[in-house]
């Protein structure tokens, strides 16, 4: 499958929603014309209310059975909840299984979902030294002979993935800063971001292709994906509810790798306001408005737009899309 074709992905978000819902509007997703699932990998919710966090590396499995879009987590950090090498398994197993249609997102994390076991959570610098060192572990694995290793932060005695697929699945790393951003395209096959202003996201850009030159790899050839937060609904009023209500993270511009528990978004949300989505979660009740907003991201060079709905009706949201939104993109 050809990562870099041209497509609008839809965003499950396991926060939110039951894993069995989620799979069915997955389903339907791709029967309205949709190109790629983007699946976020939590282990908590951001706030209580959002109520769901389901495993997503079991939902994979079942996935492929049902939907035939290509499909990649966002994000999976190697190194707190998961060993690289652990990391490397799960990957290997879903694209041995339906091969060609999953690629593996990874990044740096967040203490929400990885202080889970009790270890030191480090500093923004050491994280990025974890992400790439794990990173290095991977590649190792994928290759599918005997490997070690023996690094700053990370140890695996000498071991094997058995079960491989006849190529390993690309690698996305998500990225939002301009060393991360070279780093990403000289390791990995691929670069995610979310929504900034143009000048971050040029930035970002330039920096990936500067990494991947300097590796010898040609950036063109690689796959960029952005992820959009949007909330729509019929009113205007509703649609800003909905932001408020069910995605209050969305409105938070300010770090929140560190904040360790959903109650503490939660308390930081009774501030939150509709202005304070601004850049941040596009709101508008009027779809050709929310066309316009995904064609710009096409414009600015990525490959894949992922959109994720702020509101609880995602059926009808994917119809809507479907009629409203997808026949007026110009993807090039």
């Amino acid at each position: 499958m050809d990562f870099k074709r041209k497509h609008l992905g839809f965003c499950a978000m396991f926060e939110q929603f039951h894993p069995n819902d989620m799979l069915d509007w997955c389903v339907q997703a791709e029967k309205r014309g949709f190109g790629g699932i983007m699946a976020s990998d939590h282990f908590a919710p951001w706030v209580p209310s959002q109520g769901h966090s389901a495993f997503v590396w079991t939902w994979l499995g079942a996935y492929g059975q049902r939907c035939g879009l290509p499909v990649g987590t966002a994000v999976t950090p190697p190194g707190y909840r998961f060993h690289p090498a652990v990391v490397a398994h799960m990957a290997a197993t879903v694209e041995a299984m339906y091969p060609g249609r999953f690629w593996l997102g990874l990044g740096a994390g967040e203490a929400l979902n990885e202080h889970i076991l009790g270890g030191y959570w480090p500093e923004a610098h050491e994280r990025v030294e974890r992400l790439l060192e794990g990173l290095e572990i991977i590649r190792k694995l994928f290759t599918g002979k005997d490997v070690r290793h023996e690094g700053k932060h990370f140890k695996m005695e000498t071991c094997r993935l058995w079960t491989m697929p006849e190529a390993p699945p690309p690698i996305l790393i998500a990225s939002s800063g301009p060393v991360m951003s070279k780093n990403t395209g000289k390791l990995a096959d691929g670069f995610i971001t979310v929504g900034a202003a143009d000048e971050k996201l040029k930035m970002l850009s330039g920096k990936f292709e500067e990494g991947a030159r300097s590796a010898g790899k040609d950036p063109d050839k690689m796959p960029r994906y952005i992820q959009l937060h949007v909330s729509w609904d019929k009113t205007m009023e509703q649609a800003e509810e909905n932001a408020v209500k069910e995605w209050p993270n969305g409105g938070m511009n300010f770090a929140k790798a560190d904040f360790r528990y959903p109650d503490v978004f939660e308390a930081v949300a009774k501030m939150v306001r509709p202005e304070h989505f601004k850049g941040r979660v596009f709101i508008h009740n009027d779809l050709s408005e929310h066309a316009r907003f995904i064609q710009h991201f096409y414009d600015l060079g990525f490959d894949a737009v992922y959109v994720h709905n702020c509101g609880r009706d995602q059926a009808t949201f994917i119809d809507e899309y479907s009629r409203e939104v997808l026949p007026n993109l110009k993807m090039g």
